[in-house]
């Protein structure tokens, strides 16, 4: 938000709570609102806030079905949206927020999802090696094509390869693994082994990667 707030000039709404971050308005006009106090819930204010012609909308977390229904609707109808949600990587996310709804509404907001998620960063905090402190290793996936239509499928399985393979620097791959992150933050002495091990959700694909890397590959 920092970062959009100092180059871009639009309109931003954050939904949080709490408010944990004084965000100042630089080039864009910034509106903060806290849940339970200035809006009585996350379905409420964003259903206001989608009113007042927003440019940006961030989210701080989809609780519950209201709010991710919400924050799905904005996407859809152009808005740029942030939210957060609880979940150990990003195909997990996918299946949460498919899970938050019933049996018969699968296919419906898998859809959905297919036609509004543009990213999903997952992110880790590690203990750092190198010098006191934690450093970042995420995990990013690009709503590509070919992901798309597994979130349609239904079939969060077939992700991770497609997360392997499209890491090149072009506007329809951009991705990486936890693993991946996870094995360059050891290889440039950022992070120790073990604690990228005891933080990688595939083990076997963490110790792949180190192979990978120590090889020069």
């Amino acid at each position: 938000m920092h970062r959009i707030a100092a180059v871009r000039q639009c309109h931003v709404i954050t939904l949080e709570d709490p408010i944990e971050y004084d965000l100042r308005s630089e080039n864009s006009m910034i509106s903060q609102r806290a849940v339970g106090r200035d809006v009585p819930s996350y379905e409420r204010g964003l259903r206001d806030c989608l009113r007042e012609d927003p440019d940006v909308i961030f989210v701080g977390e989809m609780t519950d079905r209201e709010s991710a229904t919400w924050t799905m609707t904005a996407a859809e109808t152009g808005h740029l949206v942030f939210s957060g949600i609880h979940t150990r990587d990003s195909i997990g996310t996918l299946s949460r927020l498919v899970d938050m709804y019933p049996p018969n509404r699968a296919e419906e907001i898998a859809n959905q999802l297919a036609l509004s998620v543009r990213f999903i960063i997952s992110q880790k905090l590690v203990q750092r090696e190198d010098m006191p402190g934690r450093v970042v290793a995420m995990e990013i996936l690009n709503n590509n094509y070919a992901i798309a239509n597994l979130i349609r499928q239904n079939k969060p399985e077939q992700m991770y390869s497609v997360l392997q393979t499209n890491t090149r620097d072009t506007p329809g791959q951009r991705m990486i693994t936890l693993e991946r992150s996870l094995a360059q933050l050891v290889h440039a002495g950022k992070i120790g082994r073990h604690e990228a091990e005891r933080a990688a959700n595939r083990p076997q694909e963490f110790e792949t990667e180190m192979t990978r890397l120590e090889a020069g590959a």
